[in-house]
């Protein structure tokens, strides 16, 4: 079965070094009538702190909600790869996915949030979120930043 436009699926794997957002891919959401919830469990996060070189890791979890189009998976894999090598600050890694997610799709809700690993005894983990302006969509990302809590 071939998708129109996804070029990575069932191809030859290229990993890139360093930040590629142009490995994402989306193909057409075939229940664009029903709101929905997608997720996305990513537990072999890795990056590099922009300080001193180290590699951070992590579970980056994506949930969103769809409306035309959808993130391919082996794509959004080969993307999250491609910070293995990037220099960014944990925060910063969270926003940057959730905001190309956001170019890529033009969902109706996302949330990204960073489950990194401890280092020098304090976890980071942060947590963006988006809903389209003037919906009931902004309205779920409102109530769901201002009682957000990470479980312990």
């Amino acid at each position: 079965m071939e998708i129109k436009g996804l070029s990575h699926l069932g191809g030859k794997t290229e990993y890139k070094d360093n930040y590629a957002p142009e490995m994402l891919e989306a193909f057409e959401n075939k229940h664009q009538g029903n709101d929905y919830w997608v997720t996305f469990d990513c537990p072999e996060f890795t990056s590099l702190c922009p300080i001193t070189g180290q590699p951070d890791f992590a579970t980056i979890r994506i949930d969103y909600i769809p409306d035309i189009r959808m993130v391919e998976s082996k794509s959004l894999k080969l993307y999250l790869f491609s910070f293995r090598n990037h220099g960014a600050f944990h925060e910063d890694c969270v926003n940057i996915i959730m905001k190309d997610l956001i170019k890529l799709m033009d969902p109706k809700y996302i949330e990204v949030t960073g489950i990194f690993t401890p280092r020098g005894g304090i976890s980071i983990n942060p947590y963006a979120n988006w809903g389209r302006e003037g919906t009931k969509y902004q309205k779920l990302a409102e109530e769901r930043l201002f009682s957000h809590s990470f479980p312990l």
